[in-house]
């Protein structure tokens, strides 16, 4: 098979590393990948959300299957524009239609989506600029903190997580009034805080049949402890040792079941990735955002632990025959560290050389941003690269994952030297250590 991988960073890379490892695959290209991805097939410098010239690539390699990497061409139609294309609507979009990717391009159609169809969540209500004062109103029924979260995509910044209540009113006023997220705020959805441990849960789906892939936790914010500012995710463990078989049954039945059900009644017909974030509130799983992709940096940690052939999967998506496979699991655990530039996730610098790549040599280093230049690796965004690596203890895992971060150097590089410390007192009850 030939096959299309759309996207540039850590979680295309992490597709691109275990399909270049499927017996049935031809040739893969990546579009436009990244300096890591060129090392599992050819990278073509074109825009994931560029239709016209990704039909002119299908059409020109004989492209068998695509696989979507991001939301932002998902949510803009790039399955529509396949389907409704004479060259294009046989070849399987890995990801779903419009009327699908609206489960992340709106958090209020995403929040309405749950209620209808029984999926527990936090309360919330939506507001936009005209009803302002009833969002100030519907603040003052909440305790603190208080959440806000812009409608449509934000690159993973559209949601504020504020104590105070003047601060969020003021914030409100801001995403409503002075454009704070574009237009991606046009409409506010505020909901109740959840307490509790979050986690996420992947869905692999034909439209009919599931599977539940192996479940992860990031960490989301800049700095050890879990303090600063929100990025797009410093690490990840996976499997979550709080996150125990029962817990996972229960997930299935409250949210994947009614998720995948509710989507048939709707006539979505959804073929790809559904990311369930999930708090884990003293063992009831709530759902705090869905997203019509695989995480990042979650991708780097779950696709290393499917030991089955991937591309076999996505191929039974593709037909609606996913029923008839089955896929194993490593048992062991893994953990990503993403290093990243100085001053991210606010402004950072690119076009730091990069070395050290090649002293990894018990963990895999996935590019997130980067970009090839000659015979060197430069930076190419704000996370650069997630070191993965695996250990029969979150602490095995982790460690090796620190030894890789440390041994790559760039200039301003940092990394989180805590990753999945948090967890484990979970582990330790687990063994019963």
């Amino acid at each position: 098979m030939n096959v299309l991988i759309l996207g540039s960073g850590g979680r295309e890379h992490a597709f691109a590393w275990k399909i270049a490892q499927s017996k049935k695959l031809e040739n893969l290209y990546i579009a436009p990948g990244n300096a890591g991805t060129a090392h599992c097939g050819t990278n073509v410098n074109i825009s994931a959300t560029d239709f016209e010239a990704v039909k002119n690539l299908v059409w020109e390699k004989g492209i068998d299957l695509v696989l979507v990497g991001p939301e932002d061409p998902l949510v803009k139609g790039i399955h529509d524009y396949f389907l409704a294309d004479e060259v294009l609507r046989d070849i399987p979009v890995i990801g779903p239609k419009k009327d699908g990717a609206l489960l992340e391009g709106s958090k209020d159609f995403s929040k309405q989506f749950m209620i209808r169809h029984g999926i527990p969540t936090a309360r919330y209500q939506s507001f936009t600029k005209e009803n302002l004062n009833e969002g100030f109103s519907f603040l003052e029924k909440l305790e603190p903190p208080y959440v806000l979260k812009a409608d449509g995509l934000a690159a993973g910044k559209g949601v504020l997580i504020l104590e105070d209540i003047n601060e969020a009113k003021a914030e409100l006023k801001n995403m409503l009034t002075a454009g704070k997220f574009g237009t991606a705020g046009n409409t506010v959805v505020i909901e109740e805080f959840l307490k509790g441990i979050e986690l996420s849960v992947f869905v692999l789906t034909d439209g009919n049949s599931y599977k539940i892939l192996p479940a992860a936790k990031d960490y989301k914010r800049i700095g050890e402890g879990d303090t600063g500012l929100n990025t797009g995710g410093m690490g990840a463990v996976s499997p979550v040792p709080f996150a125990d078989e029962a817990f996972i049954k229960k997930v299935e039945q409250l949210v994947v079941i009614p998720t995948i059900e509710g989507l048939k009644k709707e006539n979505i017909d959804y073929r790809g990735f559904i990311f369930i974030g999930l708090m884990n509130s003293n063992g009831d799983p709530s759902v705090i955002e869905y997203n019509c992709r695989m995480g990042d940096p979650e991708t780097e940690v779950v696709v290393p632990r499917i030991k089955s052939d991937l591309l076999e999967l996505l191929e039974a998506v593709g037909s609606q025959t996913l029923h008839t496979q089955s896929f194993e699991t490593d048992d062991r655990i893994a953990t990503t560290v993403m290093l990243v530039s100085g001053g991210y996730p606010e402004e950072y610098e690119k076009g730091k050389v990069v070395t050290g790549l090649d002293k990894v040599k018990d963990s895999i280093a996935f590019h997130a941003g980067t970009t090839q230049a000659g015979e060197q690796v430069l930076t190419n965004g704000g996370r650069v690269i997630a070191v993965t690596s695996f250990g029969y203890s979150i602490d095995e895992a982790a460690n090796k994952s620190f030894a890789a971060a440390a041994a790559i150097q760039y200039d301003k590089k940092y990394f989180r030297s805590d990753v999945g410390k948090d967890l484990l007192k979970y582990e330790a009850r687990l063994t019963g250590g």
